[in-house]
């Protein structure tokens, strides 16, 4: 059985909190953008998509990254 409290447990859960911080920053953000620049039609979808998983990538990979060098100190 793996503990709960594992290092990979914990950069699993930071970066999936990461992701959904950072979805839906970028799904606010994408449509503030699109609006904002008058994206034509359809491509409002897909600026929004883009920005939305843009940005919960980044969020997911910085927030994971903190959660690993976390992971190795003790308290």
């Amino acid at each position: 059985m793996a503990r709960t409290d594992s290092c990979l447990a914990r950069v699993g859960a930071g970066v999936a909190i990461g992701g959904a911080v950072g979805g839906a920053v970028g799904a606010v953000y994408g449509t503030y953008e699109a609006i904002r620049y008058k994206v034509p039609g359809l491509l409002k979808i897909r600026y929004i998509g883009q920005t939305t998983v843009g940005s919960a990538a980044i969020f997911g990979l910085f927030l994971g990254a903190g959660s690993l060098i976390h992971c190795g100190k003790s308290y």
